[in-house]
């Protein structure tokens, strides 16, 4: 058993859990043709990582007022991340200038963007700047302010002002998740005014959503889905989404199989 094929099945419980809302080891155990042991250990993993929590024989997605820490995401649908990031390189040509966000998929996609050249790239994220770090002929700039210690990011009024600066090509950008109905949505204002700020700062807004963040309820609302001019996908949202995609003119990219016509 390889590691990647360990965090492929950990991300289809989470996926499971999504969609059913509780279930038990036996239960995942079928679906996913493993044995209970097998899926106990996962979910012991998963509760440490404090992504679910198991009571009276059931499993079921912790509720969240916040997002969870950094590197437990980081695990969280990591081939599907992998696969957006590859269809977002494909968007970005040598020499553009990109902002980008924050948060796991956004690091991936800053990772195959390291092999673009000539880039000129604003971000509030460190780890992006990291995954920069050996990017042919790239110019990166960081925002200022109070570093958030458990993401390595930098949110409120100067990462906001940060960005203002700026007219960019692409904004590469991520939410804490997707309504059934389309709305973007996160934790909290700081997040929501920092991605707005990111956002309208660029020429192109490309939002990246894997399939995690589908149907997460949050409190706070940051425009439509297709309101942005490109948003790739990891996942199939469904057809009400894609309906509403096509209808107004935001370009819809399936990470695993190309745009759409």
């Amino acid at each position: 058993m390889t590691r990647e094929d360990l965090n492929r099945r950990r991300d289809r419980i989470i996926a499971l859990l999504l969609q059913a809302g509780e279930m038990s080891a036996g239960a995942l155990s079928a679906r996913l043709g493993v044995s209970v042991q097998t899926i106990r250990t996962d979910l012991r993993a998963l509760d440490r990582a404090a992504l679910v929590q198991r009571r009276n024989g059931a499993v079921h997605l912790r509720q969240q007022s916040e997002n969870i820490a950094y590197l437990p995401r980081e695990s969280i649908s990591r081939v599907e991340k992998q696969r957006i990031a590859l269809a977002v390189k494909n968007l970005v040509r040598d020499g553009a200038r990109v902002a980008l966000g924050t948060g796991t998929t956004v690091e991936h996609c800053a990772r195959l963007l390291a092999t673009r050249k000539n880039l000129c790239v604003a971000t509030n994220s460190i780890h992006a700047v990291m995954a920069l770090q050996n990017a042919p002929g790239a110019v990166v700039e960081l925002a200022g302010g109070t570093v958030r210690l458990r993401d390595l990011d930098l949110l409120g009024s100067a990462s906001t002002a940060f960005f203002a600066r700026y007219r960019m090509d692409h904004a590469i950008f991520s939410c804490g998740g997707l309504s059934a109905t389309g709305e973007v949505l996160d934790y909290n204002s700081d997040e929501l005014l920092t991605r707005r700020a990111i956002a309208g700062c660029a020429k192109e807004k490309i939002l990246v959503v894997d399939s995690a963040k589908f149907g997460r309820d949050l409190p706070c609302q940051i425009h439509h889905v297709w309101e942005y001019d490109v948003v790739v996908f990891g996942a199939d949202p469904g057809p009400y989404i894609l309906e509403k995609c096509a209808r107004f003119g935001c370009r819809v990219v399936h990470a695993d199989m190309g745009c759409t016509p």
